[in-house]
């Protein structure tokens, strides 16, 4: 049987004065009360006996046999518990639910323009009125409204186009300017007086707290057999690249040649079979030309005339940004590609650079794959792209730290949920357009975009190259930290996911830009943690850390910031539980204040218990504390319970679910 998928019979005699009732103890804010609460509840599920609120009068002695019945039938053979999910014979809250006359969302009035849809002045290719799940959505309150809800339960989730989009009337950014913590690698006296696009003056720094860059004369080799001598690097970088840049053709040879001359050490180490494989497939075409490789080493000499100014580290524990135009991205993508970065080809613990991901593009050159070929086309598409024509906008890199005093105090949280609209199919970046899309991402930014990785957070880095060059200056991300990137480019088209990825063509890009110049896209990169067994999550100090990861990701800093895209975070190769990692940002969100478009990415199971639960959530008016006590007793009976497992949507319903009589 399917995870997620299976009988509701038994989950549903499990009653709530059977289990903790957390409507009545969620009053304690006292965290002392709480861990006590949830050390009952465990102690009881092993003793036999599961302890009762005061208020109860179900006699304690007739609970041991049937909460270890209800969750142990509840057990399938593989360990996997039934998921009482939408079907007709589940329909969601209990029928004796208070009538509600719609949901009530504690954010802005609905006649406010937070439901009004997207702002007029997002552009056509934002609205989200031509999207499957908008059309879909809208069938629901037509003709099929009924045997949707029959089908779904009730229903608390709003529309697409009621999602709130990142709104260009309200974006007062005011002039472009560096601080102590923002650097700006363009003039911004010639940017703000509209004069374009200039590098900033400055001087290169070969420090700890910047990137050593390839022309940096601080950065040698050595040459020479017979008498070794100390060369500086770029001499013998732009020679070689000079030297290919002025063939009529170069072949993956003559590109293999260039590279080892100023990395020597890895001669005979580094390969180039995906290259190879990939020029020998496809020739030419959107994705390659003969003259590619030197139009690409002409971008890369370029570098020091483009970034003349230092570029800073994002390094932890420092809430800093960079500000830089794509052709500069593009630039120092061009020595990515080319490998020219010093100190960042070793990776041990005593390298220089062990805290930072890989930059230089040796990996994804090294052993020929499938997906390599379909990572080449993009990145290759790119380059044809951006050495054609210049781009002409700015991007920004933020590293968003929390400090201790900033986070909530999740215990007392007295935040309800706000809106919520979840689709089953749609994807963050098509759907999503105008909103904060999440990054499912790696401590080390990219994860892995440069070898043979795949998925979400990966495929985003592909199909938006410019997210690449992050890598080079972003130390791995911690508990507390947060990456956000606005102004970033679609350049790719896709379908599939993992093996069944495919580049599917240029995009093009329609999106405004910003008084900054920056594209209306916004993108947060959040970590999630990873678990090698499932069991591992069912800890509160691993809940409370996602929940201050997303939160961290989430929180706005102005009054009037555009709602969330995200989905499944963390729920792939980090093996995290669906229903929890939903709820964990659903909370988040509520105490952000912001509102979550989530794709549950063809899980129609999980979309049918979402919606179901947030209704739930929403008509009883549970608080970001309520369901935070909830959870630490969801975990003591995961504990208690060892390798069985507790649906939690079906958790939810049976505790917050208003009460029914015993007779």
């Amino acid at each position: 049987m399917a995870e997620g998928q299976s009988s509701n019979s038994s989950m549903n005699i499990l009653k709530p004065e059977i289990l903790h009732n957390c409507n009545k103890n969620s009053d304690v804010a006292d965290r002392g009360e709480s861990s006590k609460r949830s050390r009952e509840m465990t102690e009881g599920l092993q003793t036999g006996e599961l302890h009762k609120s005061k208020e109860m009068s179900v006699d304690r002695r007739n609970n041991s046999e049937q909460v270890k019945q209800c969750f142990q039938s509840d057990i399938n053979p593989e360990g996997k518990a039934s998921s009482v999910q939408a079907s007709s014979s589940s329909p969601g809250p209990p029928s004796s639910a208070p009538p509600s006359t719609g949901p009530s969302y504690p954010g802005p009035s609905s006649s406010g323009p937070s439901s009004s849809g997207p702002s007029s002045s997002v552009p056509s290719s934002s609205e989200p009125s031509s999207s499957p799940d908008v059309v879909s959505a809208t069938h629901v309150e037509g003709a099929e409204a009924v045997r949707k809800k029959r089908e779904d339960g009730p229903s608390s989730c709003c529309l697409l186009k009621d999602m709130k989009r990142i709104p260009q009337f309200d974006n007062k950014l005011g002039r472009l300017d560096f601080s102590k913590t923002h650097t700006v690698l363009v003039d911004v006296a010639v940017f703000n007086c509209g004069a374009g696009l200039m590098p900033q003056d400055g001087r290169d720094v070969w420090h700890s707290d910047f990137v050593k860059m390839p022309y940096s004369q601080s950065s040698y080799m050595k040459t020479g057999f017979v008498m070794p001598t100390n060369k500086v690097r770029w001499e013998v970088i732009s020679k070689q690249l000079s030297s290919l840049s002025k063939k009529t053709t170069a072949s993956v040879n003559d590109f293999e040649e260039a590279i080892i001359k100023y990395n020597p050490k890895y001669k005979g180490q580094w390969s180039f079979d995906a290259l190879s494989s990939f020029v020998k497939a496809i020739p030419k075409g959107d994705n390659y030309s003969p003259k590619l490789f030197q139009r690409i080493a002409e971008l890369a000499l370029r570098l020091p005339e483009l970034v003349k100014k230092a570029v800073p580290l994002l390094k932890r524990g420092h809430t800093a940004a960079i500000t830089l135009s794509q052709t500069q991205i593009a630039c120092l993508l061009a020595n990515a590609f080319f490998c020219t970065y010093p100190h960042r080809n070793a990776s041990g613990p005593k390298a220089e650079y062990h805290n930072y991901p890989s930059i230089n593009f040796t990996s994804l050159f090294g052993t020929s794959s499938p997906r390599k070929k379909q990572k080449l086309r993009a990145i290759m598409h790119y380059f044809q792209e951006v050495t054609a024509r210049e781009p002409t906008g700015l991007v920004t890199f933020e590293r968003r730290c929390l400090k201790d005093t900033d986070l909530p105090n999740w215990g007392s949280c007295n935040k309800k949920m706000y809106k919520l609209h979840v689709a089953s199919h749609g994807t963050i970046e098509n759907e999503g357009k105008g909103m904060l899309q999440v990054d499912f991402a790696s401590s080390w930014i990219g994860g892995g975009v440069l070898g043979s990785g795949l998925v979400q957070e990966e495929i985003l880095f592909i199909i938006n190259p410019e997210l690449i060059v992050s890598r080079l200056f972003t130390e791995k991300l911690g508990d507390k930290e947060c990456l956000i990137v606005t102004g970033s480019q679609q350049f790719s088209n896709y379908s599939g996911f993992g093996d069944t990825f495919q580049w599917k063509g240029p995009h093009e890009e329609r999106l405004n830009r910003d008084e900054w110049a920056r594209l209306q896209r916004q993108i947060v990169a959040i970590d999630a943690l990873h678990f090698r067994n499932r069991s591992e999550q069912y800890n509160m100090i691993d809940v409370t850390r996602e929940l201050n990861k997303a939160y961290c990701g989430f929180k706005g800093h102005r009054p009037d910031e555009p709602d969330i895209a995200t989905g499944n975070w963390g729920c792939g190769a980090f093996n995290g539980d669906k229903q929890l990692k939903a709820v964990i940002q659903l909370m988040a969100a509520a105490q952000a204040k912001r509102s979550l478009a989530f794709f549950t990415f063809e899980d129609e199971s999980l979309k049918q218990g979402l919606q179901q639960t947030h209704h739930l959530l929403v008509t009883e008016r549970i608080t970001v504390e309520k369901l935070y006590r909830l959870l630490e007793d969801y975990c003591a009976t995961q504990l208690a319970l060892g390798s069985g497992h507790v649906d939690l949507f079906e958790f939810i319903r049976i505790n917050f679910s208003p009460s029914r009589s015993l007779l």
